[in-house]
């Protein structure tokens, strides 16, 4: 009885329903991917900027100090 609502049409429309909800998803998930990767590059250019801040800082107070 409740079978025959279950035909053709409906297995088509659970279809489409099923493949939109994995696409929004996968796009989902790729902003996911993005944004993790660009604070990662963010993250990674701080660092190489602290760094070359230490170096300089080491740089001055080397060339401050008297040689013995």
């Amino acid at each position: 009885m409740c079978f025959r609502a279950a035909g053709i049409g409906g297995s088509i429309l659970v279809i489409l329903a099923l493949v939109i909800y994995l696409l929004k998803t996968i796009i989902t998930f790729i902003g996911f991917l993005t944004g993790a990767i660009k604070i990662l590059i963010i993250l990674s250019f701080v660092v190489l900027i602290v760094g070359v801040g230490l170096m300089v800082v080491r740089g001055l107070n080397d060339r401050r100090r008297p040689k013995e």
